[in-house]
């Protein structure tokens, strides 16, 4: 009789220490959320007409976001969110084209968050933030962030406060490279009979993306729709990463239809030790080359229109997959099979590069 009362006083005790220990862990997960949904630049999807990168909408000063720099309590870029915004509705997404932190908050209403933000202000470490500002769409509110360089980030969502820590990318990643897909926007490069470079160009960076993503490797992203950014801030992209290597993605064309095959253009003019320029050339012209089972047409020396790979301060090639010019060339970069096939072997000379 005495063990079975002990036997009971035991459950009892566990009982009321599981429900003590419950009531601790569901306040806590009302009060702090730790890995707020990040975004890179090249996943975000909006159903809205993406704006060029390199012309971004430029909110009213009545939209700006209040930057308290005296309050200095944290290594972390403090933002103060409504008590009725929980962690789920919260997504960072990362454009590093512009050098932008946005802060999107998910809101069937938000009339109340603009209030929020026209009167209250972030704080804590804003070393990196150069100005801030707001806009409310239909079902969300928008913080957008100027920053001084491209950053990853860390984040924490805790007592109604966003905790943003800014983190260079060579601290996350150990190998990075920069995929600039050429043209974009008003600048379609060679069309033919409808068929435009700047389409072709995009779907080699799509598919390079799908294997990429699979990869230890990460990527940034020049362009991932019709955008066209400058060719300064293309190259930029590299150095503000601390790239390994760009890699510019053409389409050839010229006035004899005949013409066909691969070339790659690398910067003589600008000399890398051990593996550079030429090297990086090499071994796009070889990989595609290969893959597409096409003819070389060789290494070919920058001009001056080359700019974007003129001006890069990291090993840079541009490889251009083939003439649109030519009908059997263009009917080739028509189909979905053969810009895999460019994509494999654009992979694969970056798996070698790193294995050099």
């Amino acid at each position: 009789m005495q063990q079975n009362g002990l036997m009971k006083s035991t459950l009892v005790y566990c009982v009321l220490f599981v429900a003590a220990a419950m009531s601790v862990m569901l306040y806590y997960a009302a009060t702090k959320t730790v890995g707020v949904a990040d975004l890179a630049q090249d996943e975000v999807v909006r159903p809205s007409v993406q704006k060029e990168e390199s012309a971004p909408a430029v909110p009213t000063e009545e939209n700006e976001i209040a930057i308290n720099r005296d309050r200095i309590s944290t290594n972390y870029f403090c933002i103060p969110m409504p008590e009725s915004v929980k962690a789920e509705e919260v997504v960072l997404e990362n454009h590093y084209m512009n050098k932008e932190l946005w802060v999107s908050i998910n809101a069937e209403q938000t009339k109340d968050y603009e209030a929020f933000y026209k009167t209250g202000s972030v704080y804590g470490n804003c070393v990196n933030v150069s100005d801030g500002h707001f806009e409310a769409e239909e079902d969300r509110i928008c913080l957008r962030f100027a920053l001084d360089g491209v950053y990853e980030y860390r984040s924490i969502f805790e007592d109604h406060t966003l905790y943003v820590e800014f983190v260079p990318p060579k601290e996350v990643y150990e190998k990075i490279i920069v995929i600039d897909p050429a043209y974009g926007g008003n600048e379609q490069g060679i069309a033919v009979e409808g068929v435009l470079s700047k389409n072709i160009t995009l779907d080699v960076a799509k598919a390079l993306k799908t294997m990429f993503d699979e990869s230890d490797i990460k990527v940034y992203y020049t362009r991932m729709d019709d955008s066209n950014p400058a060719a300064k801030d293309r190259a930029e992209l590299a150095s503000a990463t601390k790239a390994d290597m760009l890699i510019r993605i053409e389409v050839s064309g010229d006035e004899n239809s005949k013409l066909y095959g691969t070339s790659t253009v690398y910067n003589s003019q600008f000399f890398i030790p051990g593996f550079g320029n030429v090297e990086l050339a090499d071994l796009l012209e070889r990989e595609v080359v290969t893959s597409i089972s096409g003819k070389a047409c060789g290494l070919v020396e920058s001009a001056q229109e080359d700019q974007v790979v003129n001006s890069a301060t990291v090993p840079a090639a541009a490889i251009r997959v083939g003439y649109l010019t030519n009908s059997q060339e263009a009917i080739l970069l028509q189909r979905e099979d053969y810009i895999k096939r460019i994509a494999e072997g654009i992979y694969n000379a970056v798996i070698k590069a790193y294995a050099a």
